[in-house]
């Protein structure tokens, strides 16, 4: 059809610029967005009808990151990096081309000291940035370029500042079921005993913050409050707290988020499985 990819063009700018000044909002339509049209060539005619659009640049960059995570590496982590500067240029104040570096850094495993001044850079803008905080949750991890102690440690700072209606909430329950999940894949005893691992302290807290302030107090507002309502409900049944469970499922409806189902299956058949179980 001509003129398709214009309309599509304008469609996607126009969700962005509708979501203003609300950092956290916006970061989650480019991440949506980005990761529908990873396969397409609209982040390129994009960039190639408005060279000087902010947005523009960072959603080629944040497209370039999306493949470049499912292959594990970038065609061009260096040109996708100059977007952001470029984009960070001509938008001082927006947080999100720092949010993209902060991934091409992760992706490309780049020293702490380069990580961290950006990660400075984002939460000088936005300081309780849902999406910067997952990245460095993912950089300090074992599996990347830190360790289980330097998890632990980011995440008891994160969460002697954090309140409970900022976007970032989901931090330590991320974390929980991160260790989780390594505990599994290790096999063996290990993935035998796995849920012993949420009768323990840390993980105990976590479960009875976000039951206490997510589902009963209702204060999620953030745009992936329902991404983090799964993760949740998912906690509580690798748990074995289907009761509490369902309260959540009730809250989510039918909205399946990929992550963290797919763990263990496909992500809409672990999700139907276990709310049928709860809410039985």
């Amino acid at each position: 059809m001509p003129g398709l990819t214009d309309i599509q063009v304008d469609q996607i700018e126009r969700v962005i610029q509708d979501a203003g000044t609300d950092w956290d909002r916006r970061a989650h339509r480019f991440l949506v967005l980005a990761e529908s049209a990873a396969d397409s060539g609209l982040a390129r005619s994009w960039r190639r009808r408005q060279p000087r659009s902010a947005d523009a640049l960072i959603f080629e960059a944040w497209v370039e990151l999306v493949r470049g995570r499912s292959a594990g590496r970038m065609e061009d982590a260096h040109a996708a990096a100059d977007s952001c500067h470029r984009a960070a240029e001509l938008q001082p104040n927006d947080p999100t081309p720092w949010v993209v570096l902060l991934g091409i850094l992760r992706l490309t495993r780049c020293d702490q000291q380069d990580v961290f001044k950006v990660w400075h850079e984002v939460t000088a803008r936005d300081a309780w940035h849902r999406e910067a905080h997952i990245q460095m949750l993912g950089y300090v991890s074992p599996e990347e370029c830190g360790s289980h102690g330097q998890v632990l440690d980011f995440v008891d700072s994160v969460r002697s500042r954090i309140t409970p209606a900022v976007p970032a909430v989901g931090l330590e329950l991320a974390a929980a079921v991160d260790h989780h999940n390594r505990t599994v894949a290790r096999g063996g005893v290990d993935a035998l005993l796995a849920r012993r691992q949420w009768t323990q302290a840390r993980a105990e807290s976590a479960l009875a913050r976000a039951l206490a302030d997510w589902v009963r107090a209702g204060r999620l507002g953030h745009a992936a409050a329902l991404a983090d309502l799964n993760m949740l409900a998912y906690a509580l049944v690798q748990a074995n707290r289907l009761p509490e469970a369902a309260e959540v499922f009730q809250l989510i409806g039918g909205t399946v988020t990929p992550w963290p189902w797919r763990l263990d299956g496909d992500p809409v058949q672990q999700f139907s499985y276990w709310q049928a179980q709860a809410l039985r």
